[in-house]
């Protein structure tokens, strides 16, 4: 076994926690999950495969995270995310159990290629394959951003280098669990585009940069879409992953998730922005009373 330890954070994931832990196994057995309150049989299956759960309140995910590396049991060289509906291909196993014998000294990260399944197809196309993730990194090295939307691990010092082989994000749940979870998403995703506008908090960010690392780059171009108009933005994203990205290539899949995934969860993000400067106007302050009047959320924390 690797010197590495798994942190994941589950809430009601019975349908994918097994497929998740039994794909680490073959090079860790050190999984550490942080649990938020489950009420089916996550916990159960978690620990019955070995895994050490803590059962922690949730605030937000880079909370959550940052919970889980501060108290990971298993002192560990390195630290490895995972999301509950994402498994590891053999390859990136095997990839794995190799290159952690050998990695030199300077390198503090590994970057690893993350495949989406949706409808049981592989999204390849629309700018969505590879979606490049620093899902390794030295204890002690990096910790999750606190953002409340895409967070990323932020390292500290050192060096990166790209693995191979994927990891594959393949949830099994059906459509409305979808749509709902990504009305959910787009609250955070409002905070996170407000907060680029009104700065509500400092936080350990990743720095925004073109031609940098692809989550600087992924923050970079974020940055330029919150000065983009509402309503047109969506559409803008919308034709350029279907059709300038050739998305449409992925077929009835593929429609239906750059449709879904990258025009109606925008544009219900505008919506819901169009809403609150309707409500409460454009004032820093009355926007931040509306989240927590509305939502119970301290844009501050």
């Amino acid at each position: 076994m690797q010197d590495i330890s798994v942190i994941i954070l589950t809430f009601n994931e019975e349908k994918h926690i097994a497929r998740c832990i039994q794909s680490l196994l073959s090079f860790t057995n050190k999984i550490y999950i942080i649990d938020s309150g489950s009420t089916d049989k996550t916990i159960e299956i978690a620990e019955n495969l070995g895994a050490k759960v803590t059962v922690n309140q949730w605030v937000n995910y880079a909370t959550q995270f940052n919970f889980g590396i501060e108290t990971n049991p298993f002192k560990t060289k390195w630290l490895m995310r995972m999301d509950s509906d994402e498994y590891v291909l053999p390859e990136l196993s095997d990839e794995i159990n190799q290159k952690l014998l050998v990695i030199p000294e300077e390198i503090s990260g590994m970057y690893i290629k993350r495949r989406v399944l949706f409808f049981d197809k592989w999204i390849r196309h629309g700018a969505y394959y590879p979606i490049w993730l620093l899902r390794i990194w030295r204890n002690g090295h990096g910790i999750c951003e606190e953002s409340w939307m895409d967070e990323h691990i932020k390292l500290f010092q050192g060096k990166t280098v790209q693995m191979q082989e994927d990891l594959v994000d393949h949830n099994l749940n059906n459509l409305t669990w979808w749509t709902q979870k990504h009305n959910l998403y787009a609250i955070r995703e409002v905070i996170d585009l407000l907060n680029i506008k009104y700065n509500f908090r400092d936080f350990e960010a990743v720095e925004p940069k073109l031609l940098g690392t692809q989550e600087q780059r992924k923050r970079y171009l974020k940055v330029k879409y919150a000065s983009f108009p509402l309503f047109t933005r969506p559409i803008i994203y919308f034709i350029y992953r279907y059709f300038l990205r050739m998305g449409f290539i992925d077929g009835k899949q593929g429609l239906m998730w750059h449709f879904l995934q990258g025009f109606w969860y925008r544009f219900l993000i505008d919506a819901k922005i169009y809403e609150i400067y309707h409500r409460v106007g454009r004032d820093k302050k009355a926007i931040m009373e509306f989240f927590k009047s509305e939502y119970g959320k301290d844009l501050t924390k």
